[in-house]
Parts: structure tokens; sequence; C-alpha cells
């Protein structure tokens, strides 16, 4: 959700007591949130799935499914296992928080519970988040430098190094780098691993701060940039061959990645690597 253009951070709230859940939604709608109120377990789950929030905060005893339950259930699936889960609970025995934080739980705060403890705990969790985030930005960064020392970096990049560790989208890295040969798309992707194209985009971009599209044309460049060095194919042949059917789509993709054509790339650091031979 986007606010005078910057973007407003979701939080899902789950508590069964109105009082009490509708106290936290006003507090935080009031900070600049985009809070979401849930009443019982079912709903929640839905909402998570629907809404992906940035944060969710949940009450352990509440009808119809538990908050452990829900904490199981969401990080048993892919779409909301990322999501920093904090307990707000009346619960405080020891026991019932090992257990939470034995299922994954991120925070665990005791009720009643000041609004400058809470904020404090949902500012931690954004900005681990945006560590996470900045850290694959900068490595996209890396990967897609048009100042490469030489070959070096183009000849060891593989699969494991151009894209990031990330249990909940594996399956859509592992479908790119078995297909960016061939002219896929996002709907392509989306319909491999069961997601609808926004759906898919949104998480993506949230898990890695960089589109699918973005990262179906980094491995198409670096796979370039290898053919290039590594071969005499002319440029078009190896356009089809990295997975574009028009020419000139590459030509504009490579510049905007490399801030040269492709001819001009490969002979700047063929030249490059005749003189430190």
């Amino acid at each position: 959700m986007l606010l005078k253009g910057k973007t407003v951070k979701k939080i899902l709230v789950i508590d069964n007591k109105t009082l009490s859940r509708n106290l936290f939604v006003k507090k935080l709608k009031d900070k600049g949130f985009y809070p979401i109120g849930a009443k019982d377990g079912i709903i929640a789950i839905q909402k998570a799935q629907e809404e992906l929030p940035d944060i969710i905060i949940s009450e352990i005893n509440i009808p119809q499914i538990d908050g452990y339950n829900i904490l199981t259930i969401l990080r048993q699936k892919s779409a909301t296992l990322h999501i920093p889960f904090i307990f707000l609970t009346n619960s405080i025995s020891k026991a019932d928080i090992r257990k939470a934080m034995e299922l994954g739980a991120d925070d665990y705060l005791i009720k009643p519970c000041t609004l400058e403890t809470l904020l404090k705990a949902i500012a931690i969790r954004l900005e681990r988040q945006t560590v996470l985030k900045n850290f694959y930005t900068e490595k996209f960064k890396v990967l897609t430098d048009s100042s490469l020392d030489r070959d070096t970096k183009t000849k060891q990049l593989t699969q494991k190094s151009i894209f990031p560790s990330v249990p909940q989208v594996s399956k859509v890295f592992e479908f790119i780098e078995a297909n960016y040969n061939q002219s896929i798309t996002l709907n392509d992707v989306a319909v491999e691993v069961g997601y609808t194209p926004t759906y898919l985009t949104h998480l993506v971009r949230n898990l890695t701060g960089q589109t699918v599209q973005r990262w179906i044309i980094l491995r198409r460049m670096i796979a370039a940039r290898s053919l290039l060095l590594e071969t005499d194919l002319k440029v078009e042949d190896i356009a089809i061959q990295v997975g574009y059917n028009c020419t000139v789509h590459f030509f504009r993709q490579f510049r905007q990645h490399h801030g040269t054509t492709p001819h001009a790339w490969r002979n700047s650091h063929k030249h490059y690597e005749n003189v430190y031979r």
C-alpha cells in the first residue's frame, strides 16, 4: 500500500477481544501503519495469505485456531514463511515462551504492553527485513556491474551465486535457471510455481528487492557475457541462445545493463584480456 509516495507497512493484528484488538489497530494506524484486524484463527490465516502483511502480531489464546497453530501453518506456506511473527499475549509462563520461540516466533511481548514497547519490537523486525533486502539489492548491482575486472566474475557466476538463498522462492530461481534460454516471461514462472503474476511479483520483490523479470534478465546477461568472451558466435546468435527472439530487444537490454553494445563490450574485454595475458 502506498501513501503519498511512501510505502505503508501492513500489520495484521490477531486478537479475539474486540476492545484490545481495536485499540492496537487504532494506535498503529495513528502511527502511520496500515493495520488489519482478525478476531479468530481462520480469519487470520485467510487475511495473512491475501494481504501478505509485513508483520503479524497475535494473541495465543484465540478461537478456531490458536496462535501457536497460526504460526505453524503460516511457517509451512512459502508465501508467508518470511513474515515476522510477534506474540502479544497474556500467557506468561516460561513453557509458553519457549514453545513460541521453538515454533519460530520472532518476539514475545506480554500484556499489558505499552505502545512504545510494541513499536520498538516492530521497528527491529522491519529493520532486519530492510537489511536483508538491501543485501540482495547490492548483490544484484554487483552482478550487473559493467566494470567487471576482465571476465573473472563472469566465469565464476553460477546458479548458487547468482540467485539469493531464499527457500520461499527457490522454485522460481530453479525454473529461471533451467529455462532462461527460452522465451520465458513472468506469466510462465507464475504458472510453474502456482501463483498469480501479481502475487508472485509482490512476493519476489518483497524477499529480494528485485522483480522476477529482473532476475530473468540478469541470468540472461550473465550467459551472454560468457558467450561473448568464450565463443566467436555472432551477437545475433548469442541473443537467441540466451532466450531472445528479437535481437533488437537483446541489444536494448544489454545496453541498459552495461552502458554499451554487445559488440563494443566484447571487443573491449577481449582486448583487455589479450593485454594482460
